[in-house]
């Protein structure tokens, strides 16, 4: 079943003018049909459709259930958009599929790209969650600058990766189960050494992902796979 995004649920029983589209017009969808809905924060509906107005479609709720999330910890991922940014939106779509839960654009000394379009990667969030039938939104942050960053995080357990030859740890073998998390991944150039630095000052643990050397995008997906299959039930 297709899953529709319904964040003012409590306020209105009817869907976006994009939602309802799709819903109407795309999906076919008529009177008395049974839809799915989510609010993006863990709640999912069941309604009947009561107007397939293409513009405003309305439904009636049927029952609402509380779904519990596909992890026990919190999971960020603060990385450097790449200057290609279809490959930064690949990254956010895949890691949303998989179940990232914080996304954090950072500008970095080396960054290529120093500007996104926020409301352009929300979509692409939304698009993922409801195609992966997820009923938590993951929170997309506005780019932040990486020594700002570095000094406001809170997560429990801290991570940067980065490609220097150093004494470096397996991000998979420091992953605490249960405890929040976030890792930081560089630009196409690599964190300065001064970033890693003032991240290891903060109390970021440098970690390797692997033996391959690997894109932006491709470290990012990593990092969110890892995280939450060592965090899964043995």
């Amino acid at each position: 079943m297709y899953l529709f995004y319904t964040p003012d649920i409590a306020h209105s029983l009817s869907l976006s003018e994009e939602e309802s589209q799709h819903c109407v017009r795309v999906l076919r969808y008529g009177k008395g049909d049974e839809i799915l809905l989510t609010d993006g924060c863990g709640y999912t509906y069941r309604a009947v459709i009561t107007n397939p107005h293409p513009k405003h479609c309305e439904f009636e709720v049927l029952s609402k259930q509380l779904q519990q999330p596909s992890h026990d910890f919190h999971l960020h991922i603060a990385i450097a958009p790449t200057k290609n940014i279809e490959r930064m939106e690949w990254m956010v779509e895949k890691c949303t599929e998989i179940g990232v839960d914080e996304i954090t654009p950072l500008l970095c000394r080396f960054s290529e790209r120093k500007q996104i379009r926020q409301d352009r990667l929300e979509k692409i969030i939304l698009s993922a969650a409801k195609q992966s039938l997820t009923p938590y939104l993951p929170k997309l942050n506005e780019l932040t600058d990486f020594q700002s960053f570095v000094r406001s995080v809170d997560e429990q357990t801290r991570f940067i990766a980065h490609c220097y030859e150093a004494d470096k740890r397996e991000l998979k073998t420091e992953i605490r189960k249960g405890q929040s998390c976030v890792v930081l991944i560089g630009p196409e150039g690599d964190f300065s050494q001064q970033e890693i630095e003032e991240a290891m000052k903060a109390g970021f643990v440098p970690v390797s992902l692997g033996r391959s050397r690997l894109r932006t995008e491709t470290a990012g997906v990593v990092a969110c796979h890892t995280a939450v299959l060592m965090n899964q039930d043995d």
